[in-house]
């Protein structure tokens, strides 16, 4: 009987919740309501947004040895704001195309790492954080089901450009409806305040249920490709946390 690979210990899992307040939430926070909460120079509000995701990035790379896409493309965001911010007069529909660039550049940059051989899917959903990498590789290979396996990865991969996408859309419209004031001016940053406000609820959850749709056909997929259930493929430490969960009701 051949032995089960031993996975390596998880490694401590980036809350993504962190990820997204300092790199996306606060700073947009800060260029539309800093100045009048701190009476800052909107310069200075702009540099001190961008202070969050720099900061993000760089703490993420000592720590993990690889560049946050977040944090780049939060900085990316932050930057064009805080410049639409900066120059009065600007008027529709700029900000509404910014708003919807942000979530695009993400589908873009999901859908050309799905054509080299390493997808972003896998950082973002197929994670050794999440699951037991090394048996499921390992089933693949005894099974031969690579092949269904990367099939599998393309499908989830277009599921989670289409999460981007539908992001981007419902950021454009969200833009259109709700900054209609030219920036530069004090109706503007209340706008954009509006808007980031109302993003959660407007786009964050439709977005995040296509992503649950693409983890959980991940999850069917590696099952079918591996013979495993859902409980064998998750990382140890993961499977303890969903033991853990289930005994109080058992």
């Amino acid at each position: 009987m051949t032995d089960s690979p031993i996975p390596a210990p998880a490694a401590k899992r980036e809350n993504v919740w962190i990820n997204l307040i300092l790199n996306v939430a606060l700073p947009s926070i800060l260029l539309s309501k800093g100045d009048d909460w701190f009476g800052l120079d909107s310069k200075l509000v702009l540099i001190i947004a961008l202070v969050f995701p720099v900061a993000y990035g760089i703490y993420d790379f000592i720590k993990r040895s690889k560049v946050n896409l977040f944090s780049v493309i939060g900085f990316v965001s932050v930057l064009i704001t805080g410049a639409i911010g900066l120059v009065e007069g600007v008027e529709q529909p700029w900000y509404a195309l910014k708003e919807a660039g942000v979530p695009l550049l993400f589908a873009l940059a999901v859908l050309i790492s799905s054509k080299t051989k390493k997808p972003l899917v896998r950082s973002l959903l197929y994670s050794p954080e999440m699951f037991d990498v090394p048996l499921i590789e390992a089933s693949l290979d005894e099974k031969q089901t690579r092949a269904h396996f990367d099939k599998t990865i393309r499908v989830v991969s277009w599921w989670l450009i289409g999460s981007f996408v539908l992001s981007a859309i419902l950021n454009y419209v969200l833009a259109m409806w709700i900054v209609q004031s030219p920036s530069g001016t004090d109706a503007w940053n209340d706008e954009v305040g509006k808007m980031t406000a109302l993003s959660w609820p407007v786009i964050a959850i439709p977005s995040m249920a296509m992503m649950m749709v693409a983890l959980m056909k991940l999850v069917k997929g590696i099952e079918k490709c591996t013979g495993h259930s859902m409980e064998d493929i998750l990382h140890p430490d993961m499977r303890e946390k969903v033991a853990e969960k289930k005994a109080p009701g058992e």
